[in-house]
């Protein structure tokens, strides 16, 4: 995250979150860099901010996700009832489909990833202030692909807590497509095939394809080849 960049007119206040001291501080340096923007306080946690905002009333707050005591979304979800003149933007580390959505459920107008430059931070302060959506180009495809992706089966009943998505993935698995040709066929990307696996292997107890695969025959989810008969 650096960079000088153009301002956002009238000098938006900006309240920054993030557990991690170093982070928060070198966010709070660059945002001092950049014309238009005002850094009104930080905080160490979502308590933290709930309180700060309710204190100093900020347009925005760039808002970790992964924090002790009252995490990222739990805080934006607390903020956003309790004060809907302040808009929130995520900015965080992860930008798989765990944090990303609960984030926009809760009322976060704005999702960058931490490697986002000036540029892209002012960008999303001055969309949420406008009363649009501040979201990084990543996130926006993310979110097409979700529009966009064939309708996960709305009958078929999982184990494990499988979501319609990682039954489908599994499914596909078992029938031997490799991620590449999973992502195709589901119209996302390979890193969203990625975390859908890790999911459904963390859910399942799963270690490898190989008992994915007879998991996904033993589930019910897939079924095996027919062998020939004779």
């Amino acid at each position: 995250m650096t960079g000088r960049t153009a301002g956002v007119g009238a000098d938006a206040r900006v309240l920054v979150v993030d557990d991690q001291a170093v982070v928060r501080e070198g966010i709070v340096m660059l945002l001092g860099l950049l014309p238009g923007v005002e850094v009104v306080g930080s905080a160490k946690d979502g308590e933290d901010a709930i309180a700060l905002v309710a204190q100093l009333a900020p347009d925005v707050v760039l808002m970790d996700l992964r924090m002790p005591r009252c995490d990222g979304v739990e805080a934006t979800r607390r903020i956003r009832a309790a004060h809907p003149g302040t808009q929130v933007v995520v900015l965080t580390t992860y930008a798989d489909d765990d944090s990303l959505f609960p984030a926009l459920r809760a009322g976060a107008r704005g999702y960058l990833t931490k490697d986002a430059d000036g540029d892209e931070i002012v960008r999303a302060i001055q969309d949420v202030v406008a009363g649009r959506a501040g979201l990084s180009s990543v996130i926006q495809r993310r979110l097409l692909e979700e529009v966009t992706a064939v309708p996960e089966p709305a009958t078929m009943r999982l184990p494990d807590g499988l979501t319609g998505r990682e039954g489908e993935v599994l499914g596909l698995i078992a029938d031997g497509f490799s991620n590449a040709e999973i992502a195709r066929r589901l119209h996302i990307s390979i890193a969203t095939v990625k975390t859908h696996i890790n999911n459904l292997f963390a859910k399942a107890g799963l270690h490898d394809r190989a008992q994915a695969v007879r998991y996904a025959y033993q589930e019910g989810v897939a079924q095996p080849p027919m062998t020939g008969l004779g």
